[in-house]
């Protein structure tokens, strides 16, 4: 399932994808399990009690019932994925959280509705990331703030996610090229023809500067010693960065 030029890519629908990443997800055995969600509630504010958040890209859910548990007065998820809305609402009892199907290139929200704006590795699927960025700080009321993870631009730039290993099939290095050329990558992941959009770190951080947001926050997570010792194999992730996070506020 290829996105088209002009239309946002739903791979998430294709079944044997959803299939895979559901397992994936349900079996917490990826790395976003051990680096990516810890380091994205960090950057989160330190009480999320009467927060209005909008989760973007929201997947099965699993933000959105945690704010809420945490307090958030209310949670709009989207994704524009039906499978993936239809197991976040079979998983969800609570009408202060609204699922709603639509991408986030055509996301269409009230300005200053939210005082949290969250995405956990989804705009790596986003074509026009500058353009999307402008319309969550204008969703953001003053002081609000954007959290959101992609996949680090090392990952990203070769669209070929493997390392060049030795006759023994150890691994050598990261094959990192045409870092500086920002735009699509066509790549497996489950299935053929999952398409990714590539940005270097400088593009990530001046779309939100360029937004008129204040970046407070940059992460490169690495595992901490627990998880080190429960997964020696984790170390291999410090000789390349597997997830870029960063945090905005919008000032008053």
């Amino acid at each position: 399932m290829t996105a088209e030029p002009d239309r946002p890519q739903n791979i998430y629908d294709d079944p044997v994808f959803f299939a895979g990443y559901a397992a994936l997800r349900d079996a917490e055995s990826g790395l976003n399990a051990v680096l990516e969600q810890p380091a994205l509630a960090r950057l989160l504010p330190a009480s999320l009690a009467g927060l209005r958040i909008l989760d973007l890209g929201c997947g099965f859910g699993d933000f959105a019932r945690a704010a809420r548990e945490r307090g958030a007065a209310s949670v709009l998820a989207i994704d524009v994925s039906e499978k993936m809305l239809a197991e976040a609402r079979r998983r969800t009892s609570d009408p202060a959280i609204r699922y709603e199907q639509a991408a986030i290139e055509t996301l269409a929200v009230e300005q200053g509705a939210f005082d949290l704006a969250v995405s956990s590795l989804a705009l790596h699927y986003v074509a026009d990331y500058r353009a999307a960025v402008r319309t969550i700080a204008a969703a953001l009321a003053p002081h609000g703030r954007f959290v959101f993870s992609v996949e680090h631009p090392m990952c990203t730039a070769m669209g070929v996610y493997e390392w060049h290993r030795d006759a023994a099939g150890a691994e050598l290095h990261w094959p990192v090229d045409r870092y500086g050329e920002e735009g699509r990558r066509d790549t497996r992941w489950f299935v053929d023809g999952v398409v990714k959009y590539h940005r270097t770190v400088a593009g990530y951080v001046n779309g939100l500067v360029d937004a008129g947001l204040t970046l407070v926050r940059l992460e490169e997570p690495e595992a901490d010693p627990a998880a080190l010792q429960a997964r020696p194999e984790l170390a291999l992730q410090r000789r390349r960065p597997p997830f870029l996070l960063l945090a905005a506020d919008k000032p008053a």
